[in-house]
């Protein structure tokens, strides 16, 4: 079950009487800074969600888009079931929500082996997707040939095997030295 601060449960419990699960306005003593804050963590739970605003209705606003137009939060059904709240629809999202809930649970009430998270794809037609194509090449690749290819400082091409390469993505770069090319930095064929 997720952990809610007091402030988290007081958002969350008025949300639920409130008609479309609007969570605003929030608690007179949270402004500013601080508002942000417990907001964001509350988005970044699942437990609230960002939706356009109906202005014609008066739904109060959260921020603005920048586009003339706002958006309000709801209390999402992880939301409401963080504060003991059963959905009636697990498979509808609020009203006025812009996108359905997945079925997929929030990230923190996953458990077990399948609630690893999901391994990051890189983006096509990007650097670090070429530096990928070249380490998967059948003969791999040198430092100067990435630096030739990529434009890259010899460091930035470490780091980015060492870092987003093994550590974010989790890809595993191998390395050998090779008579008369030199060390030669592979992965392994998708």
């Amino acid at each position: 079950m997720t952990q809610l601060s007091d402030t988290q449960s007081l958002i969350l419990s008025a949300a639920a009487q409130r008609p479309k699960r609007i969570a605003l306005p929030l608690p007179e003593s949270l402004r500013g800074g601080a508002a942000a804050k417990v907001v964001g963590a509350m988005i970044a739970k699942g437990l609230l969600q960002e939706v356009d605003a109906d202005m014609r209705k008066g739904e109060p606003m959260w921020r603005e888009t920048g586009d003339g137009h706002g958006t309000t939060l709801v209390a999402t059904d992880a939301g409401h079931a963080a504060i003991g709240i059963e959905p009636e629809d697990t498979h509808t999202a609020p009203v006025g929500a812009t996108d359905a809930p997945t079925e997929e649970p929030a990230p923190d009430t996953a458990t077990g082996p399948e609630a690893a998270p999901k391994p990051r794809t890189p983006r096509e037609g990007t650097k670090q997707a070429e530096l990928i194509a070249m380490l998967r090449a059948p003969d791999g690749a040198t430092i100067e040939e990435i630096i030739a290819a990529l434009q890259w400082a010899p460091h930035t091409i470490r780091g980015a095997m060492a870092g987003v390469l093994k550590k974010k993505l989790g890809l595993e770069v191998t390395s050998e030295k090779v008579d008369g090319r030199g060390r030669i930095y592979r992965l392994p064929a998708a």
